[in-house]
């Protein structure tokens, strides 16, 4: 009955506390940065940024803080996926 439903759940926590299980290969997300809003994207490629700092140099503080966030589910800035 329910037993089976508590113990996804469970599982469940576990796993989120294991992040290391995961590894992001294609990710999207929308970032509200200090001076307007920036799309990021991560793929096997790495980051992606439409901020003009992104752009000229392949990292910013938007994907360096997304980075952190994420943490050992995406390769750091400089390794490849």
């Amino acid at each position: 009955m329910l037993s089976s439903p508590i113990r996804k759940i469970l599982k469940a926590h576990t796993y989120a506390e294991e992040p290391d299980r995961v590894t992001i290969t294609d990710f999207h997300a929308s970032f509200q940065g200090d001076n307007g809003d920036h799309e990021l994207s991560y793929s096997v490629d790495g980051w992606s940024c439409t901020c003009d700092f992104s752009k000229a140099r392949s990292y910013c503080s938007h994907s360096m803080a997304l980075e952190k966030l994420l943490g050992p589910m995406v390769k750091a800035i400089g390794q490849k996926a």
